[in-house]
């Protein structure tokens, strides 16, 4: 039977890219029941619309959700973000943000938490607009949150290399540091055959430029973790290519590349569509395609051979396999 999956091309070079993504799966010979929706910056400029209830219970009954990119020049920061990306992760919960990368020969894995943290919306204002204004900006950190992200983290280190790294702030951040150091160590002892390390943020930044080698799998928190897969992604080749799966193991989960939606060349055939194909491949890899995927990412190999026009990549692609 096919997979019903729900497709957001969004804005700017999205539709684009999902689309190439698209083409690719279908040349994979996997078969997907797809429902579309026209959602992002430009469907709010039309008629107001972010994401409501009724579409978020569709999804629901969905097997996995592919994004292009949303965003719109015109759009105030934080309407989309937060009423369709992130209200998308805390509606579904969909706690594992997991991005690949390869970088100077070695290739490893960040898991960061994606519903807690200073994303989760806790905090407010004091004497707004005046000059004695206070804006707080809370992290949110639960025992079950913070676990069932380092649980995944170490089954994922267990089937591949053997490593796990925490990366965090404890010496500063003592309270939140504090539950997620401790929920690491009472974990790790579950698994004896997973080597662990810590590192703390600003030291991780460095190493991830200097010495990516050391790392397998790392896992850390929503705000640290938004950070370092971006820099990943600068290490690893470029943001262009940069897939990422937003996961509820067992239920239904959304895929996208990490960049946005550059409006800039929006039409111009200069939008690599490497990372939207490669987001699809980590959908079929939750779908139970998982040969069908491995040929994809096979075929994706050695990226920088991959040019020409964004449907000229896609056609390549498609080639290759």
């Amino acid at each position: 039977m096919a997979h019903r999956v729900g497709v957001v091309g969004g804005d700017g070079i999205g539709p684009e890219v999902v689309a190439e993504g698209l083409k690719v799966i279908a040349a994979a010979g996997v078969e997907l029941d797809l429902v579309h929706y026209n959602l992002g910056g430009a469907r709010y400029l039309a008629d107001g619309t972010v994401l409501d209830d009724a579409t978020i219970e569709e999804w629901r009954g969905l097997d996995a959700l592919y994004f292009g990119a949303v965003g719109h020049p015109d759009v105030a920061p934080g309407v989309i973000e937060r009423g369709l990306l992130l209200k998308m992760r805390f509606e579904l919960d969909l706690y594992i943000n997991l991005r690949p990368f390869a970088a100077e020969g070695h290739d490893f894995t960040v898991i960061r938490e994606n519903t807690e943290g200073t994303y989760a919306g806790e905090g407010g204002f004091l004497r707004r607009h005046t000059p004695h204004e206070i804006a707080t900006q809370g992290s949110v950190n639960t025992r079950r949150g913070v676990e069932r992200a380092i649980r995944y983290a170490f089954d994922l280190a267990s089937a591949r290399r053997g490593h796990l790294t925490l990366v965090h702030k404890t010496n500063v951040l003592t309270f939140a540091g504090d539950l997620w150091q401790r929920a690491f160590d009472e974990v790790a002892a579950e698994y004896p055959g997973v080597s662990t390390a810590y590192n703390h943020v600003d030291a991780a930044c460095i190493y991830f430029v200097e010495d990516p080698g050391r790392y397998d799998v790392v896992v850390t928190d929503n705000l640290f973790g938004d950070i370092l897969t971006d820099l990943g992604g600068a290490v690893s080749g470029g943001i262009g290519l940069a897939p990422t799966a937003n996961l509820h193991p067992g239920r239904v989960s959304m895929f996208e590349p990490v960049h946005g939606s550059a409006p800039d060349i929006v039409g111009t055939g200069r939008a690599n569509p490497v990372a939207a194909v490669l987001s699809g491949a980590m959908m079929l890899d939750h779908l139970g395609e998982v040969a069908a995927a491995e040929r994809i990412r096979k075929a994706c190999a050695r990226p920088e051979t991959l040019t020409g026009s964004t449907a000229e990549i896609g056609a390549a692609i498609v080639a290759r396999l």
